[in-house]
């Protein structure tokens, strides 16, 4: 019997990674998706007339097995794959989205769910229920449930493209970041790195087999000392080149017909369903509505935030002039002078926090911010398996000592892992036949790696960075809601930022910082004085850093919106779509779009101005928190009671209405980011 297809006879039934085979998973799903299938034969073909119970919750618990394991393997090709995971993924790929095609396409199925749909109101259903209903409803009408024979069968042809085109997308970004790495064996060339980087850097260089010489990467703890700190310019534009030119460079991994292809294949399934583009198509399931209102929603935030970006750069521009800098900057100078004028002005950098921020302790200390908000606890549990000697897990308890989920923290990078950080779960909460399935939820970040010499000490980005994927996994793990497909993070895709979002306010306040922010040597809490400086540095660069945001989303909306056959080349096309929100020059070579995994590998296609959508959010719902203390139990018992632990069963405005007792106000996020006052200068 494949381990696979068992019950997990494991603590809290988590998945026993040690005992699983990379060769199970192939026939596991493949039986698993035969089991589904017959479920939904069994709902077919039941004699009685079609109900909510015997159609539209049996469509719901359906496909438990192919869901278990399509998780696991997706969560390892994400943070620990190899060259068989991969090639795995390519055959898994296309019977998963034929499976999903063989239920939403299926007539007489869509028949009965139509049937209850269509007799909605007279059912009596609890708005959870009427929420369940109206999604499956559109999901299927989503999916082609419409569509004759012919048009089903062209919506088939085009997801298996687009599930194959995706997956390439993402391994070809993957081997540039790993492929690429900058050897150093002149000590002057170090100048500017602080000496935790330099470290960092001889260890990556042992592990080539480079002794003596100091190797970076394209990997986040890597390349951002790097462009942030090193004197040598030289070496910063090679390094800047080497990963804005990651997947663009016409070798094996490049992307740009892929690019041309996915949003070919995207607008074509967008016609077929009756949309004039994806971006139509997938803002109909959002808060935002309409591509209009959300390039109207950017544009007002480029009215503010253009004239702020542009007078950092003026400032940033003088200082380095004033210090024999360059007198244009380049993009692989921004971060340099400007970390430089933010010392200057602030009197505060990351090597000074860094000693503040011990990652143990910041974990300790985002536990006690989840214990005096939520009445949580956290125990670390050595028997549950992982995937990796690096991940950490954790049970979650209740105040009262009730078994809430698993937590799982996978913090630093490998070769097999992506970039960036994301959360991810490996079994969602539901309730079936009286029992509460509680969730196993995780966090994969890309964190700076300890040294033989020192700890992991962490940027204040990387806190905020942990705060903010912390916020997701609170979002899993106080999920309690009946429905999977309804709890956790399952809501609207330009909602699901607010949780995680609305985290990284707690790293600005002193309050939340004396929790954890003590020097690992001395064990001396942080200095008020220092965190006043962080909280006075807080709108440091705002202007340009939601200058970038914006450029970033307008140019995930013109992917999804532009007709296919008006674009001849990613560069050329990009370079179009950004020339409003670049205030500096471009580099000849470099792209954006050959790598911007969120919106050609992962959910984010026409979704990615939900950063900034939800910051509007955040900054209205911690104002809330600010008028009550910010560890106010009456506030957070809101707050987990109408956006944590509701999920996706209302809209999601209802919900927010219902925590705050009002709409967001887009006014909150311009007064926290100081751009109020940037209109004028317009």
């Amino acid at each position: 019997m494949n381990i696979l297809l068992e019950e997990f006879a494991t603590p809290f039934n988590t998945v026993p990674f040690n005992q699983i085979q990379k060769e199970y998973f192939l026939p596991a799903l493949k039986e698993a998706i035969q089991i589904g299938t017959q479920e939904i034969n069994a709902i077919k073909t039941n004699p009685e007339t079609p109900n909510f119970s015997n159609t539209i919750e049996k469509v719901e618990r359906s496909g438990e097995l192919v869901d278990r394991i399509s998780r696991i393997f997706f969560n390892l090709n994400a943070a620990e794959t190899n060259p068989e995971i991969q090639q795995l993924a390519k055959e898994i790929s296309p019977l998963l989205t034929a499976y999903a095609n063989d239920i939403t396409l299926d007539q007489e199925l869509f028949n009965r769910v139509k049937a209850v749909y269509d007799q909605r109101d007279r059912l009596n259903l609890n708005t959870e229920q009427q929420t369940l209903l109206d999604k499956l409803y559109k999901s299927f009408i989503r999916n082609g449930a419409n569509l004759n024979e012919a048009g089903k069968n062209q919506l088939r042809q085009i997801d298996q493209q687009l599930g194959q085109l995706s997956l390439t997308f993402g391994e070809h970004v993957l081997s540039e970041t790993n492929d690429y790495y900058l050897a150093i064996d002149n000590p002057t060339d170090l100048e500017g790195l602080p000496e935790s980087v330099v470290e960092a850097a001889a260890l990556a260089a042992q592990e080539k087999g480079l002794a003596g010489q100091w190797v970076f990467t394209l990997q986040a703890p890597s390349y951002l000392p790097f462009i942030t700190y090193a004197q040598n310019r030289m070496l910063r534009e090679e390094l800047y080149k080497a990963y804005a030119t990651r997947a663009c460079k016409n070798n094996p991994n490049d992307n740009r017909s892929i690019i041309l292809d996915l949003v070919k294949l995207r607008h074509e399934r967008a016609n077929l369903l009756g949309f004039s583009s994806h971006a139509d198509y997938v803002l109909q399931e959002r808060m935002a509505q309409s591509p209009n209102k959300v390039v109207d929603f950017l544009n007002n935030l480029l009215r503010y935030a253009k004239p702020a970006a542009r007078q950092e750069l003026e400032a940033i521009t003088a200082f380095a002039s004033q210090n024999h800098g360059p007198e244009t900057l380049q993009r692989w100078d921004i971060t340099y002078y400007a970390e430089k004028v933010k010392k200057e002005k602030f009197n505060i950098d990351d090597e000074v926090l860094k000693p503040y921020f011990k990652l143990e302790n910041v974990i300790q200390g985002i536990f006690e911010v989840a214990n005096r908000l939520y009445g949580l606890h956290f125990k670390e549990n050595t028997e549950v398996s992982t995937y990796h000697p690096d991940v950490k897990v954790f049970e979650v308890t209740e105040e009262s000592g009730e078994h809430l989920g698993i937590f799982y923290a996978d913090f630093f990078p490998r070769p097999g892992k992506r970039n960036g950080a994301w959360m991810t779960s490996f079994r969602g909460q539901k309730k079936e036949n009286g029992q509460d399935q509680r969730p196993h939820i995780a966090i994969v970040c890309n964190f700076t790696q300890p040294t033989p010499t020192k700890p992991s000490l962490l940027t204040f980005n990387e806190v905020k960075t942990l705060f903010h994927e912390f916020g997701h996994a609170l979002h899993g793990l106080l999920a309690n809601g009946t429905y999977g497909s309804l709890t956790g993070t399952n809501v609207f895709w330009d909602f699901v930022e607010l949780p995680s979002q609305v985290m990284e306010n707690w790293t600005y306040e002193k309050e939340c910082l004396d929790l954890f922010s003590r020097h690992y040597e001395t064990g001396e809490l942080i200095p008020a004085e220092l965190v006043q400086k962080i909280k006075d540095s807080s709108n440091f660069m705002a202007g340009y850093a939601t200058v970038r945001q914006i450029g970033l989303a307008r140019l995930d909306m013109a992917w999804h919106m532009t007709p296919p056959e008006e674009i001849t080349e990613v560069i050329g096309f990009e370079n179009q779509i950004l020339q409003e929100t670049e205030i500096l020059p471009l580099v000849p070579g470099t792209n954006i779009s050959c790598s911007f995994s969120h919106i050609f590998q992962g959910g984010y296609s026409s979704g990615y101005y939900s950063y900034k959508w939800a910051e509007v959010l955040d900054a209205d719902a911690f104002e809330f928190f600010q008028e009550n203390g910010v560890f106010n139990r009456e506030t957070s018992t809101l707050f987990r009671k109408h956006i944590l632990s509701a999920g996706g069963s209302e809209p999601p405005m209802e919900l927010y209405k219902r925590f705050r007792g009002k709409e967001p106000s887009p006014e909150a996020l311009l007064r926290r980011t100081g751009l109020l006052a940037s209109e004028s200068a317009a």
